[in-house]
């Protein structure tokens, strides 16, 4: 009978001290969420505002990764601890809690660290659109495409670790991906075309390109087409795949514009006016800003007058601009000849009179 009672003492006096650990691990588990909690909604806060007002931008992209850690990773920090503190006074946790508590762990921190990848791949992405001036729709299709297979990454990873066999899944994944892209080959290589503009950038937005028997200024380069404003004001819209696989003409790369003309003056006109006329033609283009000379000559004795080559050079691509310089040429040579009394050669036909008129 005084066994029993000493039996049931120790009994209630160790029940007592299992209900006072646990007690103990719920007090520290309550801590540890308190803590992390003034982490991260004061720490964290007045990071980020000393960040704002540094010059760099890496700060704010750590504060910014930190940040994104979201509750559930606190919490299962706060168990662990908790789990730890009874690990410590030989309290072992069951095989199924622990093979549960791994899973969770890893399910969240592989969620986690894709998430901040993804930040770093953002803050990537729009300072390459920013410092390169570009078309932002290739860009953020291939930031799609590595974030796609990111998740795609880390859930094999998570059914790896869940001791599910991935080989197979990853065999099924690489034959459904060949069978999508025998499908798809048309629109997949427009978005090859785009991957392939993008990175050599034969034209951008903005450019005055000719292709085939088209040609306007691009407005945008998309996943699938580009679009181009012609002179007429309708829009072209062709695939990626077709620029790609033809000869494009870039007038807004051109350094210079080499412009070749030519005039003739009447027959009539006397030789010592005509040899005037070279030097003339030199001294007009000279003097024009953003223009250099090239050479002007007596060509030949063309069909209704004495030809003369001119060939100079514009130093801009700037279509307006050579048509701008173009016009004020032509306004000093005319004003020359009316001085000096030099006529233009111009078409001049003879009839034959007919018999009646005679």
């Amino acid at each position: 009978m005084i066994f029993n009672n000493i039996t049931e003492n120790i009994s209630n006096q160790i029940n007592l001290n299992v209900i006072d650990n646990y007690f103990e691990a719920l007090i520290i588990f309550a801590i540890s969420i308190l803590i992390l909690r003034i982490f991260k909604f004061v720490i964290i806060k007045k990071l980020k505002k000393i960040a704002e007002k540094t010059k760099t931008k890496y700060d704010d992209i750590v504060i910014d990764m930190i940040d994104k850690v979201g509750w559930p990773f606190y919490i299962l920090i706060a168990l662990y601890i908790s789990f730890h503190y009874l690990e410590s006074l030989q309290f072992g946790l069951s095989s199924e809690i622990k093979t549960i508590l791994y899973y969770i762990i890893i399910t969240i921190v592989v969620y986690y660290v894709v998430k901040i990848i993804h930040t770093l791949i953002d803050y990537g992405t729009n300072t390459w659109i920013e410092k390169k001036d570009t078309d932002a729709s290739t860009i953020e299709l291939l930031s799609r495409i590595v974030k796609g297979a990111l998740w795609l990454i880390a859930i094999i990873l998570i059914l790896s670790n869940l001791g599910y066999n991935v080989t197979t899944l990853v065999a099924g994944l690489g034959i459904g991906g060949i069978a999508i892209a025998f499908a798809l080959q048309s629109i997949l290589g427009d978005i090859f075309a785009s991957f392939s503009i993008y990175l050599d950038k034969p034209f951008k937005k903005g450019d005055y390109i000719i292709f085939g028997t088209e040609e306007g200024t691009v407005k945008r380069i998309g996943i699938k087409s580009t679009r181009v404003e012609a002179l007429q004001g309708q829009e072209i819209v062709v695939s990626n795949k077709t620029l790609t696989d033809t000869i494009v003409h870039n007038y807004k790369k051109m350094d210079y514009r080499r412009i070749a003309f030519n005039f003739s003056i009447k027959y009539d006109t006397p030789t010592v006016q005509l040899e005037k006329i070279p030097s003339i033609v030199k001294d007009i283009i000279t003097n024009v800003k953003m223009v250099r000379f090239g050479r002007s000559h007596f060509f030949e004795f063309g069909e209704f007058g004495y030809t003369f080559k001119v060939v100079y050079f514009v130093e801009s691509g700037d279509y307006d601009k050579y048509m701008d310089v173009q016009q004020e040429i032509n306004f000093a040579i005319k004003k020359y000849f009316e001085n000096e009394g030099i006529e233009i050669a111009y078409p001049a036909y003879w009839q034959k009179p007919s018999e009646k008129n005679i």
